[in-house]
């Protein structure tokens, strides 16, 4: 059977919203096999498909930025992204692009613009003002000490020419704009704590030294997107790299359309205010007749991180409740989406127990159209999640409609959920 339910010549092709659904699986790594084994190559394959690794601090079960590749490649050595991201002289590079983001070292230039917008709103507003000196004096510490950590930093250093005394949150204000505005790389982690140095002892000359014109970074950035998304919209192309720019991204559409990298399409079932949405779809997209993936996603995953496009793939509404005071929570304080076949089936509550050896699901719940062998099938992601994380065992609370079925295909033991939530 065809992708497209309307191919006439000269009009918009409409895709079906579950071949649209595999094309955006499929886009993003999901419809093919895990390796057997997982090396650099295999790391840098897949990051090279997505463009991009959202950065989070929540690390109830894992840093955020490790799970993108274990949802697509399973358990493999987070060290390895370490090595590529977190050294001296890294391949991949911390940028604001979907927000604090890991991208290749060479793709800095495309974000210069970027970069630009962040020194126009902070380089020269009340607080910059207020502390040009220690900015200045932030540069000639690295300068003259290579790559710090702001607690490496003399907090109280004063002298007549660098004005008053300075605390720790205004080193670390001071280190974090510069990082916004490009002076400042990252050059590793000490844990999780930054380590700053001088853009120029991080990054290739070629990084530094190459200029793109905005309109031209922005197409390319849109080029990307669409590739990584396979069928997306406007809103979701401008959202992955956070380009607030619509005129720019709709320019930057045209010339891909003209190009003939992009064909416009409708997706059934794809609105906006009670209309239907216009979609592109990429010349190089895959259209599988069928995905058939399992695996724990991040709320930061490419996949689901645009909640306006997570619920127009999956009809999957989705909203992180970190914030939201205990006796008011839905599903859990940092629920994991759950996809088995083609679509998002659940939500997992999930905190690795390092103490106790275990992994704890604080909460499951099942989405609508779940499939028989669901949770023999999220049984197994469970029991790989828990080997990754070195955990020995797994127990589940008795809170949410799935818990019990998983508990049982898991054969687990039961816990008392911190907050007494039980169904």
């Amino acid at each position: 059977m065809s992708e497209a339910v309307d191919t006439v010549k000269g009009m918009t092709t409409t895709l079906r919203r579950a071949d649209a659904r595999r094309i955006a699986l499929a886009a993003q790594g999901f419809s093919r096999p895990r390796p057997e084994t997982v090396g650099t190559r295999q790391i840098t394959a897949t990051l090279t498909r997505m463009r991009i690794l959202q950065i989070d601090s929540v690390n109830v079960f894992s840093r955020s930025h490790y799970m993108p590749l274990f949802a697509r490649l399973g358990a493999y050595d987070t060290s390895l992204l370490d090595a590529l991201a977190f050294s001296r002289r890294p391949r991949w590079v911390e940028s604001w692009a979907h927000v604090a983001s890991l991208v290749p070292a060479d793709d800095w230039p495309l974000l210069q613009f970027r970069r630009d917008d962040l020194r126009r709103k902070y380089g020269d507003d009340d607080w910059a003002q207020a502390h040009r000196p220690l900015l200045q004096w932030l540069r000639d510490e690295l300068a003259d000490r290579g790559p710090l950590r702001p607690a490496e930093i003399d907090h109280d250093a004063r002298s007549g020419s660098r004005g008053s005394w300075w605390g720790w949150d205004d080193v670390k204000n001071g280190l974090e704009r510069l990082w916004l505005f490009g002076e400042v790389a990252i050059a590793g982690r000490r844990g999780f704590e930054r380590r700053y140095a001088l853009a120029s002892d991080v990054l290739p000359p070629s990084a530094l030294e190459t200029a793109v014109p905005r309109q031209d970074a922005i197409t390319e950035l849109v080029r990307r997107a669409a590739r990584a998304y396979g069928v997306a919209t406007a809103a979701d192309l401008a959202d992955y790299w956070r380009i607030r720019d619509r005129p720019a991204v709709l320019a930057a559409v045209r010339d891909l359309v003209d190009t003939g990298e992009l064909q416009q399409v409708e997706v059934q079932g794809w609105s906006v205010a009670g209309r239907p949405a216009t979609a592109w779809l990429h010349r190089d997209a895959a259209r599988p007749r069928r995905v058939d993936a399992a695996a724990l996603l991040t709320p930061f995953d490419p996949l689901v991180w645009f909640r306006d496009r997570a619920e127009r793939l999956f009809d999957f509404d989705y909203r992180i409740e970190i914030y939201t005071p205990a006796p008011q929570r839905r599903f859990g304080y940092y629920s994991l989406p759950v996809l088995v076949g083609d679509d998002v089936v659940g939500r997992l509550d999930l905190k690795a127990d390092r103490a106790g050896s275990a992994l704890r699901v604080q909460s499951a719940w099942w989405e609508h159209g779940v499939p028989p062998d669901a949770a023999e099938r999220v049984a197994a992601e469970l029991r790989t999640a828990a080997r990754w994380q070195g955990l020995e065992r797994i127990t589940v609370a008795r809170w949410g409609d799935a818990s019990d079925a998983i508990a049982g295909a898991l054969s687990a033991a039961r816990h008392e959920h911190p907050d007494g939530r039980s169904n």
